[in-house]
């Protein structure tokens, strides 16, 4: 920025030179009849053209490079923010949110930066030809040094409506881009219930809204560029028209004249730097405020230890404490639910938002009174917890890359093959590698794409299963699987998992069937516990919850469903 600053001040300043060597043309070459003068001021000209313009490419090349540099230096802050926040992001901030940051708003705040360099020069190089013009005719100096700042004082009331309706755009551009991402991933599933032409037109509505906004927002703009170009333009002609007067009287010389209004077409290249520059700072304000709201997200304090430097604890969490050496279990107060080590444990919820916050408690992703051993789980080290209980969702993210590698994700990336295929069938996935072009080699996209929803399903039961962690807590696991499938699961999945803790959040009967102790929960609370045939005959409940139909359909792939019922989007329990 310093280099372009120094080179955009040069380039600015030598703009106003070339009217000088003009005018000492005209007047020593073509009025003084001076050939010899007349040539030499000519070769200078074009010497002092062509030095501005290698400072011009410069000076652009320079900003480029700020602007490119900015901008990769502003991504991977945001990434590395984005990885530390975690589980909280999709609870703060709306995926639409943060694309439209990540997509657009570092651009602008990085496009800012380059205004730097020539805003630096236009500044010096409107002192210095106010100078110049003072040597030859004071008046017309003090038209140079009033008339710019009036300029500015007639486009200021236009740049800071333009920032207000520029504000409003860009949050209803995000909530546009939430609502369709929200779209794009329930489709299916909006499909079945018949809700997708209710959503399109909603999102139809929104657009609409926006589509006014975005107008309301190019009105004032093309107001901020109509004036940026007029103004500058009359004061140009009002200045001529003023030396004009004075040179037909004599005050100043014919080539002054020139020289005046090439000093005045001059100073419309700084004063065009500044005013775009003004409405680059209003959209650079713009988006950073936007960029520093997510910069300013903090995950959730889920009880970090106190630093050994002396730092305070984060309010509310505890001092630290040793995880249990041994497997032990797990207790949350807010459900009355006790997981025994070493035992599969079932819990059916009739609400599958109570189920999905006692996988985070017990998770340690949110605040809570859990404990684990007899110890808040909030006073262990993070680490320990990560390292020991995993918590895997029915729809967490797939990177992309070949099948092995997205099984070795949470593995460390040395399992054998043997192994991995050994994963694949506990989770009833071994059909999913065989019917892959290359097997284990086959490289798949973002999200496995390509992959049915079913199939999706199982490579990441399969992924959770290789990790092999002490304790296992999974969230609707056989959602988008058939029957035939999901009886091969439930009982691969307890063989696989003995002596082990897991914990099973789901309503199928088949996976409760196969569980040591299954827990009832409706609404916050453990209304009964027991083997699943138990809690049939003796919880009405809990039997209407596993025994209703879910209006299962299958996808076609011969053996998963996409969804059933509404479970899907919302990671409802079947």
């Amino acid at each position: 920025m310093l280099r372009g600053s120094v080179i955009g001040t040069t380039w600015m300043i030598g703009l106003s030179v070339r009217p000088y060597l003009i005018s000492r043309a005209v007047d020593d070459g073509l009025r003084g009849h001076d050939t010899r003068a007349l040539l030499l001021w000519v070769a200078a000209i074009v010497v002092a053209g062509m030095v501005l313009a290698f400072l011009g490419t410069m000076r652009h090349r320079t900003m480029t490079m700020v602007r490119e540099d900015a901008t990769a230096r502003s991504a991977e802050v945001l990434l590395r923010k984005l990885a530390g926040i975690g589980a909280v992001l999709p609870r703060r901030l709306a995926a639409g949110e943060v694309a439209t940051v990540g997509g657009s708003d570092i651009g602008y705040t990085s496009h800012v930066l380059t205004m730097t360099g020539p805003g630096v020069g236009a500044v010096i190089a409107y002192a210095v030809i106010a100078v110049v013009l003072w040597s030859i005719s004071p008046f017309l100096a003090l038209c140079i040094l009033l008339g710019v700042p009036a300029i500015a004082l007639v486009i200021g009331p236009l740049l800071r409506r333009l920032e207000r309706a520029e504000s409003v755009y860009r949050q209803q551009q995000g909530l546009l881009t939430s609502r369709a991402n929200d779209i794009v991933a329930g489709l299916r599933v909006l499909a079945g219930v018949g809700g997708r032409d209710l959503f399109a037109r909603r999102y139809t509505d929104r657009s609409q809204r926006l589509l006014a906004e975005g107008y309301r927002v190019g009105a004032v703009n093309s107001w901020v560029e109509a004036f940026s170009v007029a103004i500058p333009g009359l004061f140009l002609a009002a200045v001529v028209w003023l030396a004009a007067r004075m040179a037909v009287t004599g005050e100043i010389t014919i080539g002054q004249l020139v020289a005046v209004y090439g000093y005045v077409a001059t100073l419309i290249v700084p004063v065009l730097f500044l005013l775009e520059g003004s409405y680059g700072v209003i959209r650079g304000r713009v988006a950073a405020r936007r960029i520093v709201a997510l910069l300013n997200l903090t995950p959730d304090h889920v009880g970090h230890p106190p630093d050994p430097a002396g730092v305070p604890a984060v309010p509310g969490t505890r001092s630290p404490r040793s995880a249990p050496a041994e497997p032990a279990e797990l207790h949350d107060p807010v459900t009355g639910l006790t997981v025994r080590a070493g035992r599969l444990t079932a819990v059916a919820a009739d609400d599958p938002a109570a189920a999905l916050a006692l996988a985070d408690r017990l998770g340690r992703y949110v605040v809570s009174d859990t404990t684990w051993g007899g110890v808040p789980i909030t006073a262990i080290p993070l680490d320990r917890v990560r390292a020991r209980i995993l918590v895997a969702d029915h729809d967490s993210y797939l990177f992309a890359g070949t099948l092995r590698d997205i099984l070795r994700a949470w593995t460390g990336g040395t399992d054998s093959d043997e192994r991995l295929r050994a994963g694949l069938r506990t989770a009833s996935a071994q059909d999913v590698a065989d019917a892959l072009p290359d097997g284990l080699d086959t490289v798949l996209d973002n999200r496995a794409r390509t992959l049915s929803g079913g199939q999706r399903q199982r490579v990441r039961l399969a992924r959770a299963l290789l990790a092999e962690p002490e304790v296992l807590i999974l969230v609707e696991p056989t959602s988008a699987v058939d029957a035939h499938t999901e009886a091969r699961i439930a009982e691969r999945l307890r063989a696989a998992r003995a002596g082990r803790t897991t914990v099973v959040l789901t309503a199928s009967p088949l996976l409760l069937g196969h569980a040591d102790t299954v827990a009832y929960l409706t609404g916050d609370r453990i209304a009964a516990t027991g083997p699943h045939l138990d809690l049939l005959r003796s919880t009405p409940g809990y039997r209407y919850l596993v025994s209703r139909d879910g209006g299962d359909d299958l996808d076609g792939d011969g053996g998963d469903l996409d969804h059933r019922g509404t479970a899907g989007t919302e990671g409802a329990l079947r």
